[in-house]
């Protein structure tokens, strides 16, 4: 008769333990977000997930809540190092006769990350992946060198084994092949293939590997960047990762519209210093990547490039200070005074983004953002639509690509800047992603991407205020509810 009472002891014991520790913890982390001085809206969320559904509030917060700003990536002595072997450009932007606003844009990412400011590239422009990966290909059997590869995805399909079989021929020819791919974003690729190319010579590496008990500290922070540098003279940046569905819009899209450049000059030292931080914060020791003395003539030529472009280089991610990207694009926006347009595949701005947004077409700027009709997430195409109308009261031209998937991130800012990357317009790009976007400031460049997206508009329907507000009530109840995570999605 006693054996019912004792059970019911144990497991009142054990429930009450267990309250006490989930009470407590929550009493901790809230401790800890009042502490951190965090955006209202954010930590008053927290606050109240954390109080209404204690258990699964504990458990959001340690996949998604933590914040890991000013934790060092690499040590102030390395970082030394390796700023020492990047050769430095001793020139005044002053004195290439820009304007103003884009002197402005250059000092800010100067105060941000130290970027320097390289004048004097040439940059090609690939609209697809055919042309981008044709061109890659070459380049990488031209190299003699170093081959260093940074992508989120690399996947085991047809291009990735192309692109495995040069580099696994080029490492047994000595050349020194890196690859650093995303964990997650690769995750599904089998362990296999990357064996494969360890064996062959190439060292290939997961960027923060997730593995209990490492998986709540390490699941929400991902390298997004898509980075080649080659010989320390060829670099590519941009949109793309290596998966056949960039090349022929995969299984549900008739093509995949994306972004990716080619740059040679001076400014291939920047892309090769975020390799270098990145590469050195996953215990691969410090590159040396000191210019190479290389002849472009022997590698192939690019067709349709732009010559004397100056670059800037901005890096961001979850342990910087500032949330650097983010705030280049937001002085780029207030600063516009005839266009800001915008190419992103998910449409998530922060408040401040989409206040600055509303604020330069209230001033008569002309404001257009290009989203897809419908994108590679059917929770993130509810949740872009859900900020389509703030917009277009504030008189912001949405447009909606119909031609594929638009997985391009390009920002056009009035007649000089350019930026180009991996960046999406939305939260987890700004806040919990390692990024990398270049900034062009050229009228030439300005002119050539300004003539691409108005061709892209010719592929896209746009969005007539009229039209919107008679959309189903069933997508207006989708988009509000589905906007409520954006800043996790």
């Amino acid at each position: 008769m006693f054996q019912p009472l004792q059970s019911l002891f144990a497991s009142g014991w054990i429930s009450g333990v267990f309250a006490f520790v989930a009470i407590s913890s929550t009493i901790v982390i809230i401790c800890v977000i009042l502490s951190e001085n965090r955006n209202p809206v954010k930590s008053l969320a927290w606050v109240t997930v954390l109080l209404l559904l204690p258990v699964v509030g504990l458990i959001l917060y340690i996949f998604f809540g933590r914040n890991i700003k000013n934790t060092r990536m690499i040590s102030q002595r390395n970082r030394r190092k390796l700023r020492s072997r990047e050769e430095k450009i001793n020139v005044d932007p002053k004195s290439f006769g820009l304007s103003s606003a884009t002197l402005q844009q250059i000092n800010l990412g100067r105060s941000l990350i130290g970027a320097q400011f390289y004048p004097d590239n040439s940059v090609e422009v690939f609209n697809d992946g055919t042309s981008k990966f044709e061109a890659l290909k070459a380049d990488l059997k031209a190299a003699r060198n170093s081959i260093h590869l940074q992508y989120f995805i690399f996947e085991d399909d047809r291009i990735g084994r192309e692109l495995a079989d040069i580099l696994k021929e080029k490492a047994g020819q000595g050349v020194s092949v890196l690859l650093i791919y995303d964990h997650v974003g690769s995750f599904h690729v089998k362990e296999k293939f990357f064996k494969e190319l360890r064996a062959g010579g190439i060292e290939a590496h997961p960027f923060f590997k997730v593995t209990f008990p490492q998986l709540g500290t390490r699941v929400n922070w991902r390298n997004h960047r898509k980075i080649c540098i080659i010989d320390n003279c060829i670099g590519y940046i941009g949109g793309m990762n290596v998966a056949d569905r960039y090349i022929d819009g995969g299984k549900n899209f008739e093509s995949w519209r994306d972004t990716h450049v080619r740059v040679t000059g001076p400014v291939v030292a920047a892309l090769q210093y975020s390799f270098a931080v990145d590469w050195n914060f996953m215990g691969g020791g410090l590159i040396d990547y000191g210019k190479t003395a290389v002849d472009l003539n022997n590698y192939p030529k690019s067709k349709n490039f732009v010559c004397g472009v100056g670059m800037q280089l901005l890096t961001s991610g979850p342990t910087s200070q500032w949330s650097n990207i983010a705030l280049a694009f937001h002085k780029a926006i207030a600063n516009a005074s005839k266009r800001v347009y915008i190419h992103t595949p998910y449409f998530l701005p922060t408040e401040s983004l989409l206040k600055a947004l509303q604020a330069a077409a209230l001033a008569h700027v002309d404001v257009r953002i290009l989203i897809p009709h419908h994108s590679d997430s059917v929770m993130l195409t509810y949740a872009s639509a859900s900020y389509i109308s703030e917009c277009l009261r504030a008189g912001i031209k949405i447009y909606r690509y119909n031609a594929g998937m638009l997985h391009s991130k390009l920002i056009i800012i009035d007649n000089e800047i350019v930026s180009i990357g991996s960046t999406n317009f939305d939260f987890r790009s700004f806040d919990y992603n390692f990024e990398a976007n270049m900034f062009f400031f050229s009228k030439d460049f300005n002119t050539k991407i300004l003539e691409i997206f108005k061709e892209d508009l010719k592929k896209s329907s746009r969005v007539v205020p009229s039209q919107w507000r008679k959309r189903p009530i069933k997508d207006k109840i989708a988009e509000s509810i589905i906007r409520l995570l954006s800043p996790v999605l």
